[in-house]
Parts: structure tokens; sequence; C-alpha cells
């Protein structure tokens, strides 16, 4: 029996591992080609999108891992009925419950990392990527040009003169204007600064002025700093469950929660189908096993993402009870009945 289960779990592994790197590779491309599209608005390095990749790689593993093991599962037992394996099998008295239970093992411990990827790795994950965004998007606000007019340093408007070779620019603008005084500077070199999301502003040489009503004041200096905090919007993140908690983006946290709960849950809840599918006679039946696999994902992500607006957090019970259900009547009469 030991040997029995091998041979099936290496029949189910072999697939599986096959399916998941063509799945998982387009998947990757798809993404590539999305993440393509943020070099339009920030700019990029090598580094840095290799950075974003990782941070949305758990994305691309839930959803490539629960649609592949149900594939694979299916595929691994239509094997062995192609090769008259499962007729040897239930002639030794083994029943197709057998079956159900080597693979509930793996489909379990699948289901647990799925469980564990969507409620603790993704947040994080989720969190991070984000948050990497919005600083290079605020990042890319300072990309400020030489010698020209509109460029802005906080509440500063700004004119750079030729840029120089180290990176700093000559004969530098400074003004600004409130209610009360309006302020000009200027420099005769400066250098842009950026440390950890603070801008600097370090000018060399130059002379400040200030009017008011009241008095005309004049500096000169050797060194200036003037600084400007980015104004990034970054995401507090403490633990998982602060994730799920917060109010920020509730309804697309609610569906993404019941959604990915019951995608999770999809290796163990497609197991009946799997066998119900996969088990055939290869003499006395042709087999629709690709049709009917297509319908069996078709119908349950419909079914979870259909019934969301309707019944909102009742969807996990009722699909899980459903589909459980109409599974296991449907194995029962194609499987149980003749096996």
């Amino acid at each position: 029996m030991n040997k029995l289960r091998q041979y099936i779990i290496s029949n189910l592994s072999s697939i599986f591992f096959s399916i998941f790197l063509s799945l998982f590779a387009i998947a990757s491309v798809i993404f590539l080609i999305k993440l393509a599209t943020y070099t339009a608005v920030i700019q990029l390095t090598v580094w840095e999108m290799t950075k974003l990749y990782f941070f949305r790689v758990p994305e691309l593993l839930f959803y490539t891992l629960p649609v592949t093991f149900f594939i694979a599962a299916t595929l691994s037992l239509f094997r062995l009925s192609n090769e008259n394996e499962i007729v040897v099998i239930f002639s030794l008295g083994i029943k197709p419950s057998y079956l159900i239970k080597t693979l509930l093992k793996p489909a379990m411990f699948l289901s647990v990392i799925l469980l564990f990827n969507f409620f603790i790795i993704f947040p994080h994950s989720k969190i991070l990527s984000s948050n990497f965004i919005s600083y290079k998007k605020s990042e890319a606000q300072f990309n400020l040009a030489a010698s020209e007019f509109g460029n802005s340093f906080g509440n500063w408007l700004l004119y750079l003169g030729k840029k120089n070779d180290d990176g700093s620019f000559s004969k530098v603008f400074l003004f600004n204007k409130n209610d009360k005084e309006e302020i000009l500077i200027s420099a005769k070199r400066a250098k842009l600064l950026n440390d950890s999301g603070i801008l600097r502003l370090k000018l060399y040489n130059g002379q400040g002025y200030s009017y008011s009503k009241e008095k005309f004041t004049q500096i000169n200096f050797e060194m200036m700093l003037l600084n400007d905090t980015m104004k990034t919007k970054l995401d507090v993140y403490r633990e998982p469950l602060d994730y799920w908690l917060s109010p920020e983006r509730h309804k697309v946290k609610k569906k993404m929660f019941i959604t990915d709960f019951l995608l999770s849950l999809f290796p163990v809840m497609g197991l009946f189908l799997a066998a119900a599918i996969g088990i055939v006679h290869s003499r006395h039946q042709k087999s629709q096993i690709y049709l009917f696999l297509f319908l069996g994902i078709v119908l349950f992500y419909g079914a979870t993402m259909g019934l969301q607006k309707l019944l909102g957090f009742y969807t996990i019970p009722v699909v899980i009870i459903l589909w459980t259900l109409l599974t296991y009547t449907y194995y029962k009469r194609k499987i149980l009945v003749r096996f």
C-alpha cells in the first residue's frame, strides 16, 4: 500500500511541477508587462524592477497553485485510467476512497500553505509593494530640470541654471511669497540630496532677501540647507490582523478575503470532482476531461466571485457546503456506483 501511495504521489508530482512552471512563467510574463507600464511614471532600475517583482511573487503563487493542483490531480488519475492501472487497483479490492485519501494529504498541505500565504505573507508583500511604488512616485516629483521654469521645491519656486558634471546646478534662484513677506534666495551653486525621503537643497555662496511692509532684510551665506519632506502616503503595517481589519479599502479587502480564503481551500474541495473526471474506463468511456476541467474551474471561480455582492461573508460557508454536496453527488453517481 505504501508503494502504491508513493507511485500515485510521484505521478501527481511530475504533472504538478510541469503545469506549475508553465503557468507561473505565463503569469510572470503578464506581470512584467504590467510592471513595464510603471516606467512611464517612475524611473526603475533593473534591481528595483526585480525587487518589485519579488514583492508580487506571493500573489503569483497564490493564483497559480490552486488551479495547478486541481488539474494535476485530475490528469494523474486520468493517466492511471488510460494505462489500465485503475482497473488493476480496483480489482485488488481497493476502493476509490483510497485514491481520495492519498491525494488528500498533499491537498491539505497545499491549502495550509495557501492560507498562510494569503493571511500572513500577502499583506506584508502588498504593503511593501504599495509603499515602494508610492515612494518612487513621490521621488519622481523632484526630478528637476535645468534651465527650465516651473520647478518647485516644497513651497518654493525654483530656477536652476546649467547642470554640472558632478550633478550640481549653477545659478540657482528660489522664491517664496506669502501674505506677510516675500523671500528671494540666490546661490552660485546647489546640490540636490535625497536622504531617506528627506529632500535637501544644499546652496553655496549666495544671498537671501526678505521683504515685508515693516522691513527689508539681506543675508549672505557660504552654505545653506533647505529641507523638504516628500509627501509620500505610506501605509503603516504592524501585523496581518491590522491589515485585514483596517478601514482603508475595506470593500477591496473584503472581496479579497472571501476570494482568497475559498481559493485556498480549492485543492481540498476539488478532490471529488477531480476523481469523478479523472477516473474513467479506457475502453468504454470517451472522456472529455479537458472540457470538464475548464467547466469545473469556471464554476468554482464564478460561484466564489459571483455570490459575494449578494451574500457577503456568507459566501464562504455557502460555497463550501454547496460545492461539496454537488461534487460528492456527482462523484458518487459516476464512480462509486461503477467501482
